[in-house]
Parts: structure tokens; C-alpha cells; sequence
């Protein structure tokens, strides 16, 4: 006994001892880089404002060379906005880049055109000159020339630096690009002006003359300098584009997005509050629950949280609006896995067992179900990261690793710490509860009402669909986010609230005049918010451009206050094919699994039958509300498929265990199925309960983009407690008598022969 009391402190003192060391390292970090460090968790676009660009590679075949080329040029150019810019590739032929920046102090437009700018810089005689400005507009194109070809003297690459300045000479203040010259670049250069004197030559970047200085001898220097330019900025932004020279694959724009720097400030503001509420919630309603365990569970779920913020910073795992979702998601699966243990621990209390093996064979009872809950949720989020893009990906590692951590933090630490009280003389029956023998209620029976309901509900969003393309203001079976469809998404915040035919009549005519489209645009107004979303044709950065100073110029609306996001057709199609992939992958791997793990494929079967309920029960939210389907809706969709099938799971791990104790022959399917569901139906109601509150407060508390996504959630979290209770049993006992193996079909066919 004093070795077990001395045992329990000493593993109290470890983990009081490990937790102070993390809360260290997520306030102060470790080592020269303060890995680990919360303060510096990377932070996606939609929380910290900036640019994001994909661009399609247009060259054909092109080499890992003349890529990865490309990649550091863009890279450069991204540097001399923000060190905490990225450059990657997306695929086999796009490249990605994100740029955490504050648009308030940059042009974020200017940045777009400026990165993918091919940065062609040339040096011509007039003789050339002639030949390439055939049309004597001062603009190089090769479709003016009519095939007619010309010999620059020196290009780009006879550039060996370029530096901003500001000349004084005679006074007069000029913002000018120092340039110098290559060994070889020197020769050319000198053999230009010293056949030119007298005449100019002239300095062409992208197609545009710069510069034409007149040469009154020849420069063997080495140097030379482009001025005439409006500013130092935009002679600052020149150098470093010539510096950094040409690209060497020709680029297209098919995906750009930008984020106000304020609009993800208070993204971050109030998501964090809701999340902080969120989790302080749960704990009241484990310590009501469950008592001394459930305040064993809260420790537990702050070092969870402790260890999501280390772990999100030392692995690198930028945070976004959808990250937090997953991490609150995580933190209701954690709190499942108590709920699970902490069940077990009551029954088997009530069963006259000790405080310490109800403790041990509550843990050992509740593992596979917490087990294989967790790995089909691991399952959907695997297959979310292999086939999202942008913020889903977000969502998909925060949900993985806070899975993971989840598992560790129940499994592990809650088993340490409920242990170690237990033996320093926690043993007081009343602080763990005992649970009541359920009072077993015939589930299956009610299976010929829920079902026709079940069905009615899924034909109303199918008939939906046909009654949304039939009316005018929608004209489309779904609404397709700008992911789905392509073109412009424009989210404007304002001082004030617009009504729907407040927009149409003063705002969409703004926007139409200065983008110089005459398409409808689409308008939804954002519920308690003053940000109204306009979705348009696909804009380039230009038109853009103009659309944010319009916005400034006739409504006062700050460029920190405009979001932007620009998808191409073609990547718009191609998601839409990866989503109906990511679902029937997901949906096959984990039907694949669970026929493994339970031997059974009828366990299997019912299981994807009853997720392609809840996943269908949830559309009709999204065809009769006219909610925007896009890249949220597929991770909302596979979380919704991976926590139905936890709840799912848990049913069929008391099937599978009351198989053993009761029988078939004599108790009768029903009665084992009804039984499992009876014993189970607590922990479906608590589970459900914490992990709807933490995403209840995301849904009150948050951003509008994250309200659409929290409210499919929700309405999923309570569907997959439903079908759980009423329609996953009553189909595994309709597969099991109907569908039965050869032996089972003798066994039964024996049985009736003998009671005959």
C-alpha cells in the first residue's frame, strides 16, 4: 500500500513536472529557433491577412529544372514582401504561392501582377527598335509585328544587379534603377552605345519602353540606370523584378485569394474566444456528469490543448479558420473517448466491482471502441489532406494531429492521473457515480417509422434540387462556391448593414462600371454582419484593382476590409471531380476497415449505409437552405462520415461484445441489438452534447465564413446520434436475418427443426 501511495506521487510529480515544462515551451519555446513557441504558430491566410496565387505551368513537359528554376525566382519575388512567404508545387504543373502580408500597407492587385510577371528586359538600338514597335505605340508585341523580328543587344540575363535610387542632378529629384552589367553584359553594352552616339537606346521591360537615354559616348563602365520612373516604390519594385529576371516557364493565373489583415484578426479574435468558451463548457458538464472523473478529464483536455499548441508550432502546421474547427472537433472526440471510458467505469460500479478494477476494466473495455472510432476519422482526414486543397488541408492536419493527441490524452494521461488518485485513497464510490441498469427499449421496432421518415427527409433535398434550378434569383440545383463554379468572389465588409435590394441597386452597378462586365453578380448578404459577398465572372488584377477603388471612392471601404478570391474554370472542375473522389474513397477505405476489424462484412455494410444517411440527411440542409457547397462542404461532409461512424462504432462494439454473452437462439436478434443500443444511448447524448457546444460557440461567436460550415455540423453531429440510435442497429439486424452465412442459415434452420 505505501509503495502504491509513493508510486502515485511520484507519477503526479512527473506530470505536474512535463506539464510545466510544456506550458514553458508554448510560452518561451526551445532551443536558438523557440520551436514550440505558441506566440509563433503559423498563421493560414484567412487569420493573418495576405495573397495567395496558384499559377498552371503552360509550357509542355517542362523539365525538374527550368521548375525549380522558376520556384526560386518566384521565391525572390515573394521575399521582398514578407520572409514568411512560400513558394511550392501543386501537382505535376502548379505552382503555389502564399504570402502572409498586410494588405492595408500593400496593394495586394499589384503584388498578383507583379509575381507573375514574366520580367522580360531588353536593350534595343533604334534599328531594332523600329522593327519591334512596327506600330509606333511604344509597345512591343509580337502580334503588332506582324512576324517581323528583331535583335535586342543586351536582355536580362546580361544583368548583374539592379538597385533603386533617387538622382538630384540639377535639382531636380528622380526615383531611378541603378543597373550593372555582366563582364559580357559590359561588352555588349559598350559595343551598343558606341555604335549609337548621338541616338538613343532604348530600355524595354515587359513590352514597354522605361527608359530611351540619348548616348553621348560610349559607357564601358558596367553600369547603366533606367529613370524617369514615378516613385521609389515602384522603382524599388522594378529593381527587384529585373534582379530576379525573367521566369523561365510562361505562367496563368488559376486560383488567387486575398484576405484583409483586419477581417483575420478578428477571425482569430473570436474564433479563440469561442473555442476557450467552448472547452470551459465542457468541462461543467463532465465535472455534472461524471464527477471526480470528469474533473480528472478536464486536466486532461488542458494538457490536450497545451500539446495541440506545441505540436502546431514544432511541426509547422499553419492555422486556419477551418484548422480551429478541426481542433475543437478533436477536442469533442477527446472528451467521446472519457465519456466512453468513464461510462464503463459506472457500469462496472454497478456491478459490485472495486473503485480500482472498475477503473481498469472500464479502460480495457472502452479501447477498441475508442480505438476504431478514432482510426475512421483518422481515415476521412487522410484522405481530406491527400485530395483538399488550401484551407482544408488546414482543417484536415489539425484534425489528425488533435485526433492523435486526443487518443494519448484519454488513453494515456487520464489513465495515469485517475489511477494515481485512485491509490492515494480516491476510492469513494459516490465521487464515480454508478450507472442504472438501462431499461431496455425496443429501438428496432420504431426502425418502420424512422426509416420512411429518414427517406422522406432525404427526397426533400433531392426535390429541392429541382425546385432551386426553376427559381429565378437561384438558377442552379446547388450553389456552387466560386471552387465548384470559377470567377470572382469579392467580400466587402462596410460601415453599415446592406439589405439584399440595397446592394443590387447601389452596389452591383459599381462593380459592373468599374470592371467593364455586364454579367449578373451573384449577392449574399452575411447574417448579423455588414459584409455582403458578390460573385462575378472571373476578374483579372486589374479589373480587381478597379473594383477595390471603387469600393474605397464611393463607400469608404478600406482595402484591409476587401477580400478577394479568383478560381479559373478548369481548377474549379477539377475540385469538383476530387470531391466526389475524396467521399467515395473515404467512404470505401472505411467500410474496408470496419469489415476487418469486426469480421463481419454486414457490420461493414450497415455502417456505410447508415454514414450515406447522415452524409445525404445533411445535403438536404444544403439543398433546401441554398448553403454554398464548395471545399468546406467536403471536410464538413467527411468529418460528419467519420464521427457518425465513431458513433456508429460504438454501437457495434457492444453488439459485438453482447454476441458473446447472450444468444441468438435464445434472446433473438432484436433483443441484442435493442440491448446494445439501451446501454450505449448515454454516452450518444453526452457526446454529442460537448462536441455540438464547442461548435455551437464557433457558430455564435465566429466569423461569417465559418457559419455555413459550424451550422452543417451541427445538424450532422445530431443525425449521426439519430441513426445511431434508430437506424444503424435496426440495418445490421436486417442484414444479419436476412443476409446470413451459409452455417448461420443451418444453425437457424436446426433451431426451428428442434423447437418443432
Amino acid at each position: 500500500m505505501k509503495n502504491a501511495k509513493r508510486n502515485a506521487v511520484i507519477t503526479l510529480l512527473i506530470i505536474a513536472l512535463a506539464v510545466a515544462g510544456v506550458i514553458y515551451m508554448v510560452i518561451n519555446g526551445v532551443g536558438a529557433e523557440k520551436t514550440g513557441r505558441a506566440e509563433d504558430i503559423p498563421l493560414g491566410l484567412d487569420l493573418q491577412g495576405g495573397v495567395s496565387v496558384t499559377y498552371q505551368i503552360e509550357d509542355k513537359n517542362p523539365d525538374d529544372a527550368a521548375i525549380s528554376a522558376t520556384k526560386e525566382k518566384l521565391q525572390a519575388r515573394v521575399d521582398s514582401y514578407s520572409t514568411d512567404g512560400s513558394v511550392y508545387l501543386e501537382g505535376n504543373n502548379r505552382i503555389a504561392i502564399e504570402i502572409p502580408v498586410d494588405t492595408s500597407k500593400y496593394d495586394a492587385n499589384k503584388i498578383l501582377d507583379e509575381l507573375g510577371r514574366a520580367g522580360v528586359l531588353e536593350f534595343l538600338d533604334p534599328e531594332n527598335y523600329a522593327k519591334a514597335d512596327a506600330n509606333g505605340d511604344g509597345v512591343i508585341d509580337d502580334t503588332a509585328v506582324s512576324g517581323v523580328t528583331y535583335q535586342p543587344a543586351l536582355t536580362g540575363a546580361d544583368i548583374k544587379n539592379a538597385q533603386a535610387g533617387v538622382s538630384n542632378e540639377q535639382g531636380n529629384k528622380q526615383y531611378i534603377v541603378q543597373l550593372t552589367f555582366t563582364d559580357e553584359g559590359s561588352k555588349k553594352f559598350a559595343d551598343v552605345t558606341g555604335a549609337n552616339i548621338g541616338n538613343p537606346v532604348y530600355i524595354i521591360y515587359d513590352g514597354k519602353v522605361q527608359s530611351a537615354p540619348r548616348v553621348n559616348e560610349a559607357i564601358t563602365g558596367g553600369s547603366a540606370e533606367i529613370n524617369n520612373i514615378g516613385g521609389y516604390d515602384e522603382a524599388s519594385s522594378l529593381a527587384n523584378t529585373i534582379k530576379i529576371g525573367a521566369l523561365p516557364l510562361t505562367l496563368t493565373e488559376v486560383r488567387s485569394q486575398v484576405v484583409g489583415a483586419t477581417l483575420g484578426s478578428e477571425a482569430l479574435s473570436s474564433s479563440l474566444k469561442a473555442g476557450l468558451i467552448g472547452l470551459c463548457l465542457i468541462f461543467v458538464i463532465m465535472i455534472i456528469v461524471f464527477r471526480f472523473p470528469g474533473f480528472v478529464a478536464s486536466i486532461a483536455l488542458c494538457i490536450y490543448t497545451l500539446l495541440e499548441l506545441f505540436f502546431l508550432n514544432s511541426l509547422h502546421i499553419s492555422l486556419t479558420l477551418p484548422g480551429i474547427a478541426g481542433i475543437l472537433l478533436s477536442i469533442g472526440m477527446a472528451v467521446d473517448a472519457n465519456v466512453i471510458i468513464f461510462t464503463r467505469i459506472k457500469e462496472e460500479l454497478a456491478d459490485g466491482k472495486t473503485v480500482k478494477t472498475a477503473i481498469k476494466n472500464g479502460f480495457n473495455k472502452a479501447f477498441s471502441a475508442i480505438f476504431d472510432g478514432n482510426i475512421t476519422t483518422i481515415i476521412a482526414g487522410v484522405v481530406l489532406l491527400a485530395m483538399g486543397s488550401g484551407t482544408v488541408k488546414g482543417f484536415a492536419k489539425t484534425l489528425i494531429l488533435g485526433i492523435i493527441l486526443s487518443m494519448f490524452t484519454a488513453l494515456v494521461v487520464t489513465r495515469l492521473l485517475i489511477n494515481a488518485f485512485c491509490d492515494l485513497g480516491v476510492t469513494n464510490k459516490a465521487l464515480y457515480g454508478q450507472a442504472k441498469k438501462p431499461k431496455v427499449v425496443k429501438y428496432t421496432k420504431a426502425f418502420k417509422f424512422t426509416g420512411p421518415v429518414s427517406i422522406a427527409v432525404i427526397a426533400l433535398g433531392l426535390i429541392f434540387l429541382i425546385v432551386n434550378k426553376n427559381i429565378g434569383s437561384r438558377g442552379s440545383a446547388l450553389n456552387f462556391s466560386l471552387e465548384f463554379s470559377g470567377g470572382t468572389s469579392t467580400a466587402v465588409t462596410f460601415d453599415k448593414a446592406y439589405t439584399q435590394e440595397e446592394a443590387e441597386k447601389d452596389i452591383v452597378p459599381a462593380i459592373q462600371e468599374a470592371a467593364a462586365i455586364k454579367s449578373n453578380i451573384q449577392i449574399q448578404i452575411v447574417d448579423n454582419s455588414n459584409q455582403v459577398i458578390f460573385k462575378s465572372e472571373e476578374l483579372n488584377e486589374s479589373q480587381r484593382k478597379a473594383v477595390a477603388e471603387a469600393m474605397e471612392e464611393k463607400f469608404g471601404v478600406k482595402d484591409g476590409a476587401i477580400e478577394c478570391e479568383n478560381i479559373s474554370s478548369t481548377i474549379s472542375h477539377e475540385m469538383q471531380r476530387d470531391a466526389i473522389l475524396a467521399v467515395v474513397i473515404s467512404s470505401i477505405l472505411i467500410l474496408i476497415y470496419i469489415a476487418f476489424r469486426f469480421d463481419d462484412v454486414r457490420f461493414g455494410a450497415s455502417a456505410v449505409l447508415a454514414l450515406i444517411h447522415d452524409v445525404f440527411v445533411t445535403f438536404m440542409i444544403y439543398s433546401v437552405a441554398y448553403l454554398s457547397v464548395g471545399g468546406t462542404f467536403i471536410a464538413c461532409m467527411l468529418t460528419i462520415v467519420g464521427y457518425s461512424i465513431n458513433a456508429t462504432i460504438i454501437i457495434f462494439d457492444r453488439i459485438r461484445e453482447n454476441l458473446k454473452e447472450m444468444s441468438i437462439e435464445k434472446d433473438g436478434v432484436d433483443a441484442i441489438v435493442n440491448t446494445s443500443i439501451s446501454q450505449t444511448l448515454s454516452r450518444n447524448i453526452y457526446s454529442t452534447l460537448t462536441t455540438f457546444v464547442t461548435v455551437l460557440m464557433l457558430n455564435i461567436l465566429g466569423v461569417a465564413s465559418l457559419k455555413e460550415f459550424t451550422l452543417t455540423l451541427m445538424v450532422g453531429l445530431v443525425c449521426g446520434m439519430y441513426s445511431s440510435i434508430f437506424i444503424t442497429g435496426p440495418l445490421w439486424m436486417t442484414l444479419k436475418k436476412h443476409f446470413g452465412s451459409k452455417e448461420e442459415k443451418v444453425k437457424k434452420a436446426s433451431s426451428k427443426k428442434k423447437n418443432a
